[in-house]
């Protein structure tokens, strides 16, 4: 009885290192799902979600955004810019770790995992920022780019330019911090399995196959099923910092979208029915996503 207690005891310390984290996650996440109401209701600022006042429409916001004229704009932007992330961004940080796994010399790894990491910590305003001034008509990209034969423009106002400029920066921002999760259950796989691989004549790009991707087979599906689950959910900041109105066409997703009718125009009903239609939308793909993961891997948020 002792022994139980004292486990018990040690448990309890453990679980409750994750009450601040739950109490965060209630306040700033299940809280606010009460204002999901305003969808389905003609919703005045400052008057409350329920009331004798209050008028329901029941889909009325859903259907306007079904037949709305930018509907299907919104939906191609979205899933191709999220598609080009989803490529390049969720594949690049897993070749930067095994890559980043086979450097002997420690200093000279380190300092490329550092500045890897840098861009993660620099704030999206002042990324968007060098991004603008670098592509502009005497930016630095620019005039490199007029050295290979392309013409010097301001590249923001492109429309075929900007899924590259979108998805390349995104990239180099996150991609160094996304690698660290990699990076860690690399460092966790037995050591004595690379040495009975190399003692059985395996070299480096054999080893790699079939001892280390194995052995983050588990972290690298569980981040496709998260990724997939938000595809729908671009980095509107970068591309509200971005993007310009020559460049709507191919630019604008559901987050701008939302934020210029939402939190510019004031349709706060409409737009929440926009984010909550989505939201459906991501938790369908959550849930397909690990059930096929389930069945292929084995491997799945449950």
């Amino acid at each position: 009885m002792g022994i139980r207690r004292e486990r018990n005891i040690e448990n309890l310390q453990i679980y409750s290192l994750l009450v601040p984290v739950l109490a965060l996650i209630f306040v700033f996440c299940y809280i606010p799902l009460y204002g999901v109401l305003i969808a389905f209701q003609d919703y005045v600022p400052g008057s409350p979600f329920i009331g004798p006042d209050v008028t329901w429409v029941g889909l009325k916001y859903f259907s306007r955004f079904v037949h709305s004229e930018y509907f299907w704009r919104l939906i191609r932007n979205t899933l191709v810019l999220s598609g080009l992330n989803l490529l390049f961004g969720f594949t690049l940080p897993i070749l930067f770790a095994l890559l980043l796994d086979q450097i002997r010399r420690m200093q000279f790894r380190k300092f490329v995992q550092t500045a890897s990491y840098l861009p993660t910590f620099l704030s999206t305003v002042i990324v968007a920022g060098m991004v603008i001034s670098f592509i502009d008509v005497n930016g630095i990209i620019t005039n490199v780019l007029s050295l290979f034969g392309l013409p010097a423009m301001n590249y923001r106002l492109s429309k075929a330019a900007f899924p590259a400029i979108y998805t390349v920066t995104n990239v180099w921002k996150s991609f160094g911090f996304g690698s660290i999760l990699y990076l860690s259950t690399i460092t966790s796989i037995d050591p004595g399995l690379y040495e009975s691989a190399r003692m059985d004549g395996a070299n480096r790009f054999q080893q790699v196959i079939h001892i280390t991707l194995p052995g983050i087979q588990r972290i690298i599906a569980i981040n496709l099923i998260m990724a997939v689950g938000g595809i729908l959910g671009t980095n509107s900041d970068l591309i509200l910092l971005l993007y310009h109105s020559a460049t709507y066409e191919v630019a604008d997703v559901i987050g701008t979208y939302v934020y210029r009718l939402g939190i510019v125009g004031g349709e706060y009903s409409y737009t929440a029915a926009v984010g909550l239609f989505m939201s459906v939308i991501g938790f369908a793909l959550t849930f397909t996503a690990n059930r096929i993961s389930n069945k292929l891997t084995d491997y799945g948020l449950w």
